[in-house]
């Protein structure tokens, strides 16, 4: 081997030597993320300033959890990792961005009793994600469908959350309150359009602080920026980083990328917030390469201007 690559001069032998390396690396990669890279759960942490903010909200923590995908899921010691790593954080509010199961509600029996241990003083609520409706599945009638949704959410009650469809509720926190806002899923290219902002926040008053949570990204720029009040923070999944990329913090790539503009971490336009969570789970793609499952931690912290 060493005699067939002198052959080629000293340059194809550092050619050669970088390929091989690329080539090992790109196999180690892999061989991680279809093992043990789906489990590989990543804290995320962002601190976001708002001048609006009311004063006794000062410091207020969120853990928010996307795109659990419980019917790929397999390794109960794994994700009961997640769930305390995620407990480990200790935030004021837990919420849960969609997408719960693949298909059908019966995919949380097995890990109904994990995911309930996650606890939040402030509250655990959650929205429904376009994997959720069941629209992915042939059913024996309208009715049989219906009923896995009336399943569903079951389920989220059984498990200790709220699951807000296009419905807002108040945050009291001492003398001050903010609005946490829910919405039904809201996409582009196909997806369901079940989400009603309008219908969500009519009871609400102007100048409310707002959160809301909606589960495809692609609603903050085509719906959520423009509304006729503002939406202080949004709070979305879906993309799941498209489980492949690389994922760096000062640069990070994917081919979803091409697809969606806001695909992963931290955006802001206009004085307003999007946070696009990873995802907890998996779907498709039997793993994560580069891009790991998120426990993001969002820190809201009020601003002098």
């Amino acid at each position: 081997m060493y005699r067939l690559l002198t052959g080629f001069g000293e340059r194809s032998i550092v050619v050669a030597a970088l390929v091989l390396i690329v080539a090992a690396l790109v196999l180690i990669s892999m061989l991680f993320g279809i093992t043990r890279g789906k489990y590989h759960y990543k804290v995320r942490k962002e601190t976001l300033y708002f001048s609006d903010l009311p004063a006794d909200f000062d410091g207020f923590t969120i853990t928010q959890l996307s795109d659990i995908h419980a019917g790929s899921l397999g390794s109960k010691r794994a994700v009961q990792q997640g769930i305390t790593l995620a407990n480990q954080q200790r935030s004021d509010l837990l919420l849960f961005t969609g997408d719960l199961v693949n298909h059908t509600a019966a995919e949380m029996e097995p890990w109904k009793d994990v995911f309930s241990q996650l606890k939040a003083p402030y509250g655990k609520y959650a929205i429904l994600g376009n994997h959720d409706y069941g629209d992915y599945m042939q059913w024996e009638s309208h009715a049989a469908k219906a009923f896995n949704l009336h399943q569903l959410e079951q389920v989220h009650a059984e498990m200790g959350f709220s699951l807000l469809r296009n419905k807002a509720v108040q945050l009291v926190k001492d003398n001050a309150r903010i609005t946490l806002i829910g919405v039904e899923n809201w996409g582009k290219g196909g997806f369901q359009r079940y989400g009603d902002l309008q219908k969500a926040t009519e009871n609400i008053a102007d100048d409310s602080f707002r959160i809301l949570m909606s589960h495809d990204p692609s609603h903050w720029e085509e719906q959520v920026l423009p509304y006729r009040s503002p939406v202080q923070l949004t709070l979305s999944g879906h993309t799941h980083g498209m489980q492949f990329g690389i994922d760096l913090g000062f640069f990070k790539w994917s081919p979803i990328q091409y697809f969606y503009k806001e695909w992963a971490g931290l955006y802001q336009r206009h004085g307003k917030y999007l946070y696009v969570n990873r995802g907890f789970g998996f779907h498709g793609l039997q793993g994560r390469i580069g891009i790991w499952p998120e426990i993001t931690v969002l820190t809201l912290k009020r601003s002098e201007s």
